[in-house]
C-alpha cells in the first residue's frame, strides 16, 4: 500500500499515511504568510525508515505549491531544510 502525505488542516497538521493508518505527522501554525512547524512525530514502531524525511519533504512540497513560506522551529524540519538546498527557498523569516 502507497505512503501518502496530506494536509489535515481541521488538525493543522501534515500526515503520513498508509492506508488509512496515519504513521506519523507534522503540526503546523498558520501565521497567514507561512507554516509555522513546531513539531513533527513518527509512531515509534515506524522509526528508523525514513518517514519523517517522507512527510516533511511531501508537507514542503505542498507549501510550495501554495506559495507559501515556512519557518522550522521543529528542529527535525529546520535539519531537513539545512540537508536539502532545494528547500531553501521556502525559509520565511520568524516573527518576534
Amino acid at each position: 500500500m502507497p505512503r501518502t502525505v496530506r494536509n489535515a488542516p481541521e488538525r493543522n497538521r501534515y500526515e503520513l499515511v498508509e492506508g488509512e493508518e496515519v504513521l506519523g505527522f507534522a503540526d503546523y501554525h498558520d501565521r497567514g504568510d507561512a507554516l509555522v512547524f513546531p513539531h513533527t512525530v513518527i509512531d515509534p514502531s515506524q522509526r528508523g525508515r525514513g518517514l519523517g524525511a517522507i512527510l516533511v519533504r511531501g508537507a514542503l512540497d505542498d507549501v510550495r505549491a501554495q506559495g507559501r513560506k515556512v519557518v522550522p522551529s521543529c528542529w527535525f524540519v529546520a535539519e531537513f531544510i539545512g540537508l536539502h538546498n532545494d528547500y531553501q527557498d521556502l525559509l520565511a523569516e520568524p516573527k518576534g
